[in-house]
């Protein structure tokens, strides 16, 4: 086992700690891979020879260290391929790491009785025609002839599904710096048909992907926006912001326009995303100038609320519409 998949059991709206942790990962190896907004795959094999520890070892000195410095807990697993130990971590628990062994009846042994859908790359569509043809767990795929699968779903990704499903993990970890995306999701607890009700989840994602936004000095160029409908498709629409801002009123008017411009007649949404694309440090966006008082005074607003919000906690300050 060389890799190690981990989740930090981060706080709602404390995305800005994961370079903290990822440093933390680094002091074993300098191969890791950021997973926002609070995961990472990490990259052991040099690090096992120099400790003289396995992985899982390692991976009881990384969560003690976590808890110790940074007082965060975390959930790891571990395989012999990034693939594996992101399967892995899906049975693994707090002070417990999930481990795939690295011999091949082992893994065999590990993938057999789990459902197609824990594969990933799996979606919905591709298992529910594998279930039609009672391949629903991957020790049965594993042991379908590939001619088979790639009849069911094609033929590159039947070849993909039968090496997966075999234990074949072709991944490997690659380094990068934390997400230059942020996202948030307001799902509504059933299919809502009340546009004002789909407007309080915008202007709530909005002043959510602000504050995390400032929160790091970052600023965003292109905001998305995905609804997700009752039968499980989806719209989704970008717009380039007429400057990079982290002002919550500023990406709460973009949502409104996309929204609006979607003309929904009472379409069932199940949920509603906005995603804060084209991150870049604060402090090298420019901003037009203007002699609006309305303007800076939000903005002041906007300052005193974040510092409010840090101290007593993320509802301590929020719009009036979204206070019911």
């Amino acid at each position: 086992m060389t890799i190690l998949c981990v989740r930090f059991q981060l706080p709602v709206m404390y995305e800005a700690a994961l370079p903290g942790l990822l440093g933390l990962l680094e002091e074993f190896t300098p191969v890791v891979e950021a997973l926002p907004p609070d995961g990472a795959l990490a990259d052991l094999r040099g690090a096992e020879r120099y400790f003289g520890r396995d992985a899982v070892a390692l991976a009881s000195v990384i969560r003690v260290r976590a808890l110790a410095l940074h007082g965060v807990d975390c959930v790891i697993g571990a395989g012999p391929g990034p693939m594996l130990a992101r399967m892995a971590l899906g049975d693994a628990r707090p002070g417990v790491t999930c481990a795939v062994p690295g011999a091949p009846e082992g893994i065999a042994e590990f993938l057999a009785g789990k459902p197609v859908t824990a594969l990933p790359g799996v979606g919905t569509a591709t298992a529910r025609t594998l279930c039609e043809y009672g391949l629903d767990t991957l020790g049965r795929v594993a042991a379908a002839p590939p001619a088979t699968l790639q009849r069911l779903v094609g033929a590159k990704a039947g070849r993909e599904l039968h090496e997966k499903a075999n234990g074949v993990d072709r991944g490997r970890v690659v380094p990068n710096a934390v997400s230059r995306s942020l996202a948030t999701e307001r799902p509504f607890d059933r299919d809502e048909l009340d546009p004002g009700r789909h407007r309080r989840a915008l202007l709530s994602a909005a002043g959510e992907l602000g504050a995390r936004l400032r929160a790091v000095d970052k600023v965003c160029r292109t905001l998305t926006l995905t609804v997700r409908y009752a039968d499980r498709s989806a719209t989704t629409r970008s717009r380039t912001l007429p400057e990079p801002t982290a002002h919550s009123a500023a990406l709460t008017r973009t949502a409104y326009g996309m929204y609006e411009a979607l003309g929904l007649q009472r379409a069932r949404v199940r949920a509603i995303a906005l995603r804060a694309e084209g991150l870049a440090p604060a402090e090298q966006a420019s901003h037009q100038l203007t002699f609006d008082p309305a303007d800076e005074k939000a903005r002041r607003i906007e300052e005193v609320a974040d510092r409010a919000r840090a101290k007593f906690g993320p509802r301590a300050v929020m719009p009036g519409s979204l206070a019911a």
